[in-house]
């Protein structure tokens, strides 16, 4: 620039010449202009784009800082932690120790404890067993002493309801031992039992009642009359001259009472006493002698009743009945669970006897010194 402003004033006569140069350069300085301009301007972009570049760095590092602080304050609190939860481990493992201590402990006297209720138990075992053993023997003798009541009283007495009543009684007890050797017996006691109750007659109880009746009711049935008339039949001379002399003679007895009323009075005792001998014989069953007194009061009331009379046909005919009835006489075998009972009773006490406990348990240290 000084070089061209020098040269006009050196040659003022020259200046209108100089002017055409400047105008043919002036193209070329606008587009230096414009490419300085557009050189300029990326420029500010590069240093733009350099500067934002720089900007995103730092804000990412400030980014990363502050997550490398917020990891360093995790990892310090993660330390703080793990330093606290190594102090609770090491309280945790003493106490686990001392827990451990606690447990033998426990475990021994717990061993002690289940040493001594071993013990205690095999005692009050040996202890319950002779109870049990005295008191089934107690059971046993009663069931005993009840079968044989009721084979006695059966074969003695024929009292069918008596011996059931035992048996039923001798069940009961069986039924209370605690030992299962003589669950078995209680079926052959009740075998005996339904057999005699099925060998008693079931109309028993109503024959009784309808001779119990019949002898309520003799003071009431009429006796034959003493003039009946004569029949065809007895019209001889001898009959003709007994009426005679028994309209003359008459017949007194010591005490004074009339021959009519004392044969009445006779009559219904002997009556009465035949009905009781039935009713023994039924329950005696005894099946002779209940025909025997039933013949015999059927004969008394034809003889010595009157036979027209309604009461007395009925009491004939009731009697019929009851003859019909006979009272069964096959007799029941008993002493069957009697006999089973005292065999089990001598079989049991063998085998608990201290003999045969040694004799066992001879075999027993025989084999462990064989081994």
């Amino acid at each position: 620039m000084n070089e061209h402003e020098s040269a006009p004033s050196a040659t003022p006569a020259s200046a209108p010449r100089a002017t055409k140069p400047a105008s043919r350069h002036a193209a070329p300085r606008g587009g230096s202009v414009a490419l300085a301009l557009l050189l300029a301007l990326l420029a500010l972009l590069a240093a733009g784009y350099v500067g934002w570049r720089q900007w995103q760095q730092r804000v990412g590092v400030n980014a990363a800082v502050l997550n490398t602080v917020d990891l360093l304050n995790r990892v310090n609190a993660l330390e703080h932690k793990l330093d606290s939860l190594k102090g609770g481990s090491t309280d945790l493992a003493q106490r686990l120790d001392a827990a451990d201590q606690r447990d033998r402990g426990m475990q021994a006297a717990q061993q002690t404890q289940g040493d001594r209720l071993r013990m205690l138990e095999e005692a009050v075992g040996k202890l319950s067993e002779n109870t049990l053993s005295a008191h089934d023997a107690t059971l046993l003798d009663e069931a005993e002493s009840l079968l044989r009541m009721a084979k006695e009283r059966y074969e003695l007495f024929h009292d069918t309801q008596g011996a059931a009543a035992a048996y039923a009684l001798a069940a009961q007890t069986l039924a209370a031992v605690n030992d299962g050797a003589f669950a078995g017996l209680r079926q052959g006691v009740e075998t005996e039992r339904r057999a005699l109750l099925a060998s008693q007659p079931t109309g028993q109880t109503e024959a009784l009642a309808k001779l119990t009746t019949l002898r309520g009711v003799l003071p009431s049935l009429p006796l034959k009359p003493l003039d009946a008339p004569a029949s065809a039949s007895s019209s001889s001379a001898w009959s003709r001259i007994g009426r005679a002399l028994a309209g003359v003679v008459s017949v007194q007895r010591d005490n004074g009472a009339p021959l009519a009323v004392a044969d009445a009075r006779f009559a219904r005792e002997l009556l009465a006493l035949d009905l009781a001998q039935a009713q023994a014989a039924l329950l005696a069953h005894d099946p002779k002698a209940w025909a025997a007194a039933l013949q015999r009061a059927d004969a008394g009331l034809a003889s010595q009743f009157d036979d027209s009379a309604e009461a007395v046909q009925q009491a004939r005919a009731t009697l019929q009945q009851l003859a019909g009835a006979l009272p069964d006489n096959t007799p029941v075998q008993l002493g069957a669970a009697l006999t089973e009972l005292r065999n089990l009773r001598a079989v049991h006490a063998l085998s608990n006897s201290p003999a045969a406990a040694a004799s066992t348990a001879a075999p027993a240290h025989g084999a462990g010194a064989a081994r």
